[in-house]
């Protein structure tokens, strides 16, 4: 029980349709009520192709949070297991610069669970709408967030993890300039074994990694470098480095920058035959990397030599995680970050603490074995409801009010267009 607004309400008492979409009475003799309840309204903030997502008030607390809705999941095994796998990846992260779950809202029974409702940090923008804005972007904005995006990635490769959706739409950022990764619907584990087949229908166009585009059917963690490297120029240009019509002319493009590539390049890529076909039957053409000095006057020397050692054809010869974050263009970042805004650094009265490791990497590879044995969208179904339901027995669970405006909105919003997911490869 738990006093609002003068009244007393019970936690099943949600008949009244002006609440908010969680009741504000989830406090028991265990959880004391806030001094000050947040009553900034429920509104979304987010739509992507794998779910929508809500600014919401978390009772217990009164602070702000972010709610995702995962819909559509259980219309056929792919997409379950998809569900399953982002939910698992999500509770397990721990990591500054990549978003992990705060809770899981309570399935209800069995019957009618349909979809997944997940609580997470709320952050105020994300990377690209910063890009878009006409907020400027100095040198050391750009550092900062590279930086970031570099640690989290480190950190995601080093458990095995591919996220195969790297844009700037998918890097929250907050006020402060924190940055971390999210959206995992397309992650996967790598796949040592080259004989086993890979999906070519990941990350969006304009981020898509050449090896992808030329018909790939098996791929490393390279293809989010690549996705990295079109990020950092947008962020010195304001503009999508790649920006074309179709995955055809995306390949065009990234060969008018990057030159023709060498048979060893297609063979390292593992092209098709239709695309090394294709790319060999036009005329040979060098590269044109000095054009990146043009991007604009935040392209210093330091910055392209990084830039170029991500923007590489070959995928075995693109830089890593853990490489890139030891090149001196980011010091500045490194430096910048863990004076201030990190949480594995602090202040002592000699000075500043700095962590020993400053990119750590996952204590131990992503487990997927979970997924052994799941063939059928019905026991997909019931292991995501005991992975749930077992995660809520150890606090209080919160639940939705069914009764609120803001639900029912919520309950209605779509995921984005198919333009917005990732567009199906070309057929070579």
């Amino acid at each position: 029980m738990a006093v609002c607004k003068s009244r007393v309400y019970s936690a099943t008492d949600v008949a009244n349709s002006s609440l908010p979409m969680f009741p504000s009475d989830f406090h028991t003799n265990r959880h004391a009520c806030p001094s000050a309840q947040n009553t900034s309204p429920d509104r979304p903030i987010g739509y992507g192709a794998f779910g929508v997502v809500w600014s919401v008030t978390d009772p217990r607390t009164g602070k702000r949070v972010a709610l995702k809705k995962m819909p559509n999941i259980f219309k056929n095994i792919t997409s379950a297991k998809r569900a399953y796998r982002e939910l698992k990846m999500l509770c397990c992260f721990e990591h500054d610069n990549v978003l992990s779950i705060q809770d899981i809202v309570h399935p209800g029974p069995i019957d009618h669970f349909q979809e997944i409702y997940i609580v997470t940090e709320l952050m105020q923008s994300d990377l690209h709408k910063i890009i878009v804005s006409p907020q400027p972007l100095s040198m050391d904005h750009v550092k900062v967030f590279l930086y970031q995006i570099l640690r989290g990635l480190k950190y995601l490769h080093s458990s095995g993890i591919l996220h195969r959706d790297i844009k700037p739409g998918n890097l929250l950022v907050n006020s402060n300039c924190l940055l971390k990764i999210c959206d995992f619907g397309l992650a996967r584990l790598e796949e040592p074994d080259e004989s086993i087949m890979m999906t070519q229908e990941v990350v969006t166009q304009y981020y898509r990694a050449p090896e992808l585009l030329a018909g790939a059917n098996h791929y490393s963690s390279a293809v989010d470098i690549w996705s990295v490297g079109c990020i950092f120029a947008e962020l010195m240009s304001r503009k999508i480095l790649f920006q074309s019509g179709s995955p055809v002319q995306q390949l065009n493009r990234i060969v008018d920058l990057l030159g023709t590539p060498s048979l060893q390049d297609f063979s390292d890529a593992k092209a098709s035959k239709g695309a090394v076909s294709y790319l060999l039957s036009k005329p040979n053409k060098p590269h044109n990397l000095a054009s990146l000095y043009n991007l604009s006057h935040l392209a210093t020397h330091e910055s392209v030599h990084l830039l170029c050692r991500m923007l590489v054809f070959n995928p075995t010869k693109r830089i890593s995680c853990s490489d890139a974050l030891s090149h001196p263009y980011l010091d500045e970042g490194r430096l910048r970050y863990h004076s201030c805004m990190c949480n594995c650094c602090f202040n002592t009265v000699s000075g500043r603490h700095y962590a020993p490791e400053m990119e750590p990497s996952a204590c131990q590879p992503f487990d997927d074995s979970y997924e052994n044995g799941l063939y059928t969208v019905h026991q997909v179904r019931e292991k995501i409801y005991q992975f749930m339901t077992e995660r809520q027995k150890h606090h209080v669970p919160l639940c939705i009010n069914m009764a609120s405006p803001a639900f029912k909105s919520f309950k209605r919003s779509t995921v984005a267009s198919q333009p917005e997911a990732p567009d199906s490869p070309q057929l070579w």
